[in-house]
């Protein structure tokens, strides 16, 4: 008897060995934990959604700035181009005794109301007589008196310059830099005051009124001096 019960524990199967490390329950725990890609994909998807703009969104986004650069330089070129407005010119009397003849009240209202870059100024009332004045947008200014006694540089002896008919005598301001151009064949004087760098325009386009509207008369100079 002691030997069949021998046997029989020899021949029993073995219980398997747990491990102490691992508790009862763990392994079925960590299965029923661990979620499946599915779950996880499920899970993150909301999260990648809630982050990202929708296109039209992310096109203004873009396009703000680009839309306020065009605006400032729009604004720019806008302000430059502008005319620029400048205060009435003053002009001082000088005598003009012809001011007020037939030539002058002729000549005026045909002149151009611009020369070149020269665009019609206005004046200081009570301006002069029978003057007119155009001014170009660094305040530079071009300045025409009609009526004007025979200049006292002009004489025999005086070089003329002959612009579209118009027989011309230049004084040079000994001061400033510029000049003013006489016309001394018609029936009354007339002064324009040029600065310097305003180029033949001017001269060219007051002589085409001149000859338009006033006839030519001789000459008449003054004595040469002694």
């Amino acid at each position: 008897m002691a030997a069949d019960s021998s046997d029989k524990d020899s021949t029993a199967t073995p219980s398997p060995v747990e491990d102490p490390s691992v508790g009862p329950n763990e392994s079925e725990d960590e299965t029923a934990e661990r979620p499946s890609e599915t779950d996880a994909d499920d899970t993150e998807a909301p999260e990648a959604d809630s982050g990202a703009y929708p296109p039209a969104l992310i096109a203004t986004a873009v396009a703000l700035p680009v839309v306020l650069v065009v605006a400032v330089l729009i604004a720019a070129v806008m302000a430059r181009n502008m005319p620029t407005e400048h205060e009435p010119l003053v002009l001082g009397p000088v005598p003009a005794p012809a001011a007020d003849g037939p030539g002058c009240t002729t000549l005026l209202p045909a002149l151009p109301t611009a020369l070149d870059d020269y665009t019609k100024a206005q004046l200081v009332e009570p301006a002069p007589p029978a003057t007119r004045a155009w001014q170009r947008e660094d305040g530079a200014s071009i300045v025409l008196r009609c009526g004007l006694d025979r200049p006292l540089e002009f004489n025999r002896a005086s070089p003329l310059q002959l612009v579209d008919n118009v027989q011309w005598f230049e004084v040079r301001d000994p001061v400033g830099s510029a000049s003013t151009w006489f016309a001394v064949d018609r029936e009354t004087y007339i002064a324009l005051t040029v600065p310097d760098g305003s180029g033949p325009t001017p001269l060219q386009e007051v002589s085409d009124a001149i000859t338009a509207n006033l006839p030519e008369r001789p000459l008449d100079p003054g004595p040469l001096p002694n």
